[in-house]
């Protein structure tokens, strides 16, 4: 994979770069795909059911709305879609077993870490448009992340 960086330097104002710094957190620290999105609060059943789907390759955003109140993602969530062929998550909330996920092979960049598990009810939205840190995550646009950050196409 080209570098963020060099993929700026080569496109750009074509793509969207996020200034919220993320944590790097899985086995990957360089990952790319197209995007499928979910919408969340403190609820990670849609997060959990999506990941047990095919990915081919794909990479899922989540916005947690920065929420650090509950993970989003722990190690059995990430092992299903490593098996389940995503290329990555990036979630805009938190994680939790987080040593874990270290070693899965799948690019994991989150806010940060709280081991307090989050609801089940299945309450959000999947496929939408989502907005933070300044960037819009568009169902289907590139997703490219590494340890500079993330760029995505606009």
């Amino acid at each position: 994979m080209t570098s963020t960086a060099d993929l700026y330097d080569e496109h750009g104002d074509d793509l969207q770069s996020l200034a919220l710094q993320l944590r790097d957190f899985g086995g990957h620290l360089a990952f790319e795909g197209p995007i499928r999105t979910v919408r969340c609060f403190q609820d990670n059943q849609l997060v959990k059911d999506l990941l047990a789907t095919p990915g081919d390759g794909a990479v899922l955003v989540i916005d947690g709305s920065g929420s650090l109140g509950t993970a989003l993602m722990g190690d059995m969530i990430a092992a299903s879609a490593v098996a389940n062929g995503w290329a990555g998550v990036v979630i805009h909330g938190a994680i939790r077993d987080s040593a874990a996920i270290g070693r899965l092979p799948l690019g994991v960049k989150a806010l940060g870490t709280n081991p307090r598990k989050s609801a089940k009810a299945g309450t959000g939205q999947v496929d939408v448009m989502l907005r933070f840190g300044d960037v819009e995550f568009c169902p289907g646009a590139v997703l490219y992340a590494d340890e500079d950050g993330v760029l995505v196409e606009r």
